[in-house]
């Protein structure tokens, strides 16, 4: 059944001009040129029977009638001319082949003149946007929240192209952008086979839970020194589990003359490393295909003596004397990075697991509990990862070491027994910068990212970069992000970055970023077809978003014992 069902008496006005794209309406009176809204949407009479065309109000005017206007010919008999701008966006078929009900993102016709223009609202808009995303109003459906222009129209999103054409959630400081990653989540957690990983930089979704939500924390000094394990939501991600390069990246200084050779020991040793290790436990089938990138446990020890020895070697020369081997002295520092790095407290997380995290049964166990979808192993399905105590300068790497296991796992799975997972990576500037921002461990980290956003549809992973800064993300990554759920911008570069997403049509739908109030968001993509302003609903819980009311309470009793309390956190580096 048609979801139009106009009649002329409702007509707001008709067509008086037609262009490319554009189309001009003829409005009959005052009172319906009022309930004309720009950035509102508008039905227009095809000139082919079965098909109404869909466009977005770009201007709407009430001017005195011109000589240029009567050689136009759009009204020789009027004084007065109500007009209205509309750009055509698209064609809504009541049917094609046994489909009912489609809405194409191509104009299939132009309006005739003198078509009728209707006002799309109300359950109109709510069933027009309820077919654009392909779902049922009593099916699981992705919904933010209502239409701005349209409150009793609620926002449906397509959950499946949301999370295949990969998604970007931006806003400046305070615009809501985390209430509607809160929002997204919350929906997510209510499935009953979810599966996703929350990238959690500054502990603020500290507050969601459910049961489909499960919260970890990468080990803080505090964590280690009490031995907490992953059955604690304490995550250890040792020093093996990175890949050759990562490993360079952390342990060879590149500005290093002898950082060549340094990186090409490190590879030769690593590799007996594990080959040791793989023949000490007599795994004989993995000792066949190993690589040095394979995840498979060394003794870091048994590396730095090899390395040690390397470096202090002595070969036999002429006449029988000694003399320095080829590396005598150039693995210096490269081997004093390395016991510093292992000496770091803050680094506890890769080099004091201890050996739980060097038997050969910890991957799956790690993997099982961060990987796990919802009741897959009596595990919750949203695993949120606290990254706040991890150092900033190794954050990039520890972040993208996450998403590659993700990658890795979701790759090496046979196709037929793949189970979809999405990352959700808040904070995103920091680990997915600009290529002329980046250095080594950055570079990394994007090589990570860039290989699934390119590469992670047909794997099953999915990515939504959550930013404040979007003009400061990969411009690769947001390329390959089909979804845009922009709040309000205020900085004229990020601006830039959303406004170049839309069609020419729809340039300046765009111009609303710096006026969406707090919670209001313009969202853009293949996940609902059409740019639309709606406003966000709050949140069952609300995450810690660091927004202080100042003026509130400047005017309250300050707490007791605030400041000492900080003193010592910041000394254990741990929060109590």
């Amino acid at each position: 059944m048609p979801i139009f069902e106009f009649q002329d008496e409702e007509a707001l006005g008709k067509v008086a001009s037609v262009d490319t794209t554009d189309v001009i309406v003829e409005v009959g009176n005052v009172d319906q040129l009022k309930r004309m809204q720009v950035n509102h949407l508008a039905v227009l009479q095809s000139s082919k029977p079965g098909q109404h065309l869909i466009g977005l109000i770009a201007k709407v005017t009430r001017k005195r009638g011109t000589e240029d206007d009567v050689n136009d010919g759009i009204n020789e008999h009027s004084s007065e001319l109500n007009l209205c701008r509309i750009a055509l966006i698209g064609t809504m078929l009541d049917r094609d082949g046994e489909k009912e009900n489609v809405f194409r993102r191509t104009l299939e016709s132009v309006p005739e003149i003198d078509a009728n223009c209707f006002s799309l609202e109300g359950e109109n808009l709510t069933g027009f946007m309820r077919t654009l995303s392909s779902v049922s109003a009593n099916g699981n459906v992705l919904t933010l929240g209502q239409y701005t222009l349209d409150e009793n129209a609620i926002a449906y999103l397509n959950g499946n192209k949301f999370f295949q054409r990969h998604a970007f959630i931006g806003g400046s400081t305070g615009s809501g952008k985390s209430w509607t990653t809160a929002k997204i989540i919350e929906q997510m957690s209510e499935l009953s086979s979810t599966n996703a990983i929350v990238f959690d930089l500054h502990g603020e979704y500290a507050p969601l839970t459910g049961k489909g939500i499960q919260h970890f924390k990468v080990a803080g000094p505090a964590d280690v020194e009490a031995k907490h394990t992953i059955d604690d939501g304490a995550i250890y991600l040792p020093y093996w589990l990175l890949s050759y390069e990562a490993l360079v990246a952390m342990f060879v200084d590149r500005s290093d003359q002898n950082a060549p050779n340094q990186a090409m020991i490190m590879a030769r040793e690593i590799n007996h490393a594990k080959r040791d290790y793989l023949e000490d436990k007599g795994l004989e089938d993995i000792l066949k295909h190993y690589t040095v990138d394979s995840p498979v446990p060394f003794d870091l020890n048994f590396l730095l003596n090899k390395l040690n020895e390397i470096n202090v070697e002595m070969v036999s020369g002429a006449n029988g004397r000694n003399k320095q081997g080829d590396f005598y002295g150039k693995l210096a520092r490269m081997i004093s990075r390395l016991e510093n790095k292992i000496s770091d407290r803050r680094l506890g997380f890769m080099f004091s697991g201890g050996g739980e995290v060097l038997d050969f049964s910890w991957l799956e166990k790690f993997i099982t509990s961060v990987l796990g979808s919802t009741n897959e192993n009596g595990k919750a399905g949203i695993k949120i990862v606290d990254f706040s105590e991890v150092p900033s300068d190794v954050l990039p790497l520890i972040v993208s070491l996450v998403a590659r296991v993700t990658f890795s796992v979701q790759q090496w799975t046979p196709s037929e027994l793949r189970h979809p997972i999405a990352l959700l990576c808040d904070e995103a500037h920091l680990y997915m910068p600009q290529r002329n921002m980046a250095d080594s461990a950055d570079d990394i980290s994007l090589d990570i990212f860039e290989r699934i956003a390119k590469e992670g549809r047909k794997y099953g992973v999915s990515l939504v970069v959550i930013s404040q800064r979007p003009s400061e993300v990969n411009k690769t990554l947001l390329s390959q992000c089909s979804n845009f759920v922009s709040m309000r911008l205020t900085n004229a570069e990020d601006q830039g970055v959303i406004k170049r997403l839309l069609p020419d049509s729809l340039g300046g739908f765009s111009d609303i970023l710096p006026t969406l109030d707090t919670g209001e968001a313009l969202v853009v993509g293949d996940a609902s077809l059409l740019p639309s302003r709606i406003r966000i609903d709050e949140p069952s819980n609300k995450p810690n978003s660091g927004t202080v009311n100042f003026w509130d309470e400047w005017q309250n009793p300050v707490k007791e014992n605030r400041l000492p309390i900080a003193i010592d956190n910041w000394r254990k580096q741990t929060i109590q």
